[in-house]
């Protein structure tokens, strides 16, 4: 139980790495704007739903990162 508790631990840190490092900065949006042009009227509104979507999946692993950590850590304790 324990090592599956570990494994799970270990994929839901990768996939929260992942989803961090595809997330665009914040200060993306700025020099986007100056850069003008289509891609402002179209191409944000694309942008900014997957930036959304990406943020929903951080959260949530997070929150599974945590709860799962203090499980891992009990167990081990225990």
């Amino acid at each position: 139980m324990t090592i599956f508790f570990k494994i799970l631990l270990m994929l839901i840190s990768l996939g929260l790495i992942a989803t961090v490092l595809l997330q665009s900065g914040k200060s993306a949006g700025l020099s986007g704007s100056i850069a003008g042009g289509a891609e402002q009227l179209f191409g944000k509104q694309k942008a900014r739903g997957l930036d959304a979507l990406l943020e929903k999946i951080t959260v949530g692993l997070a929150v599974g990162f945590i709860i799962l950590s203090m499980v891992v850590a009990y167990i081990v304790k225990g």
